[in-house]
């Protein structure tokens, strides 16, 4: 079987120093693939980047907590606050969604309207994927594969890190975490299977959120199995501005110098694998992405 390779920045549209990372390190370095945040204050930013980028495949980044509403407050009161922000208890927040109908309803509406606005782009939905992996939920997913339909969704992100890179990263936190998700991993890819969609077999990234660095890009590209990885990061061009409170820690700079390091990319080269986004890679395996 032949290795596929989609490499992801996620929180496009965020902050315009993203979306400037974004366009260098598909231009010069391994990137082939972007989550767009809908709501994100540079989305407009970004959703023109994009457009002059062929190879830069766009998915939906869902935003259901730490992050900005589509809709106004007083449309969805119970998960968003008064100036729109969905705040990131993410413990509550699920708490909230599986036991409340009607915070479920108005999540149901608020994910309705990011598809809308992704669909108002006229960019091709190459994938879809939820910020801080909440379709975990088993309520979030059941709402994200009925709505996703909808809006022509056909492949969505399983957060299925293998156990030694997640031990690597987060050394035994981060291997902890990752045999703690696995049945709901295992679930998850069941159900997304089940409703007919496309995902991919393995991710690399999370348990190194805000620090994928060169080292850890060749660590992976040196073990990159057959079948299909996915790597996702953070990266930005330098800034003095803090992109968010939650990414105080991050080292966008250092992500970005990873995706267009001289050393990843001949790395890339060498190992040879399909490289592109989920639609490539469906149409690569006979799985026709319309």
């Amino acid at each position: 079987m032949q290795r596929y390779l989609i490499v992801t920045a996620d929180d496009f549209g965020l902050h315009e120093s993203i979306n400037v990372a974004v366009e260098q390190a598909n231009r010069i370095g391994i990137l082939t693939a972007a989550s767009l945040m809908v709501s994100g204050p540079a989305a407009r930013d970004a959703v023109e980047r994009a457009r002059r980028l062929p190879t830069l495949n766009v998915g939906l980044h869902l935003v259901v907590a730490d992050g900005q509403s589509t809709l106004r407050h007083c449309d969805i009161p119970l998960i968003a606050g008064a100036d729109g922000f969905m705040d990131g208890d993410l413990w509550w927040r699920a708490v909230k969604i599986f036991a409340h109908r009607k915070a479920r309803r108005q999540l149901e509406s608020e994910i309705h309207a990011q598809f809308a606005a992704f669909a108002r782009t006229g960019l091709v939905l190459d994938h879809v994927n939820v910020h801080k992996h909440l379709h975990l939920h088993p309520t979030i997913l059941s709402i994200l594969l009925r709505i996703g339909r909808e809006y022509g969704m056909r492949a969505v992100r399983i957060p299925a890190e293998p156990l030694w890179f997640a031990h690597r990263a987060g050394r035994v936190r981060g291997a902890t975490d990752t045999l703690l998700l696995r049945p709901w991993v295992a679930q998850m890819k069941h159900r997304v299977r089940s409703a007919g969609l496309f995902h991919n077999d393995r991710i690399y990234g999370i348990a190194a959120s805000g620090k994928m660095d060169e080292e850890h890009l060749l660590a992976i590209l040196e073990r990159l199995p057959e079948g299909v990885s996915e790597i996702y990061s953070h990266p930005a061009a330098p800034t003095t501005a803090t992109i968010t409170p939650a990414m105080r820690t991050y080292r966008h700079a250092e992500e970005l110098s990873a995706l267009t390091s001289s050393r990843v990319v001949a790395a890339a080269a060498a190992l040879n694998p399909f490289r592109g986004g989920y639609s490539g890679v469906m149409r690569s395996l006979g799985r026709s992405p319309a």
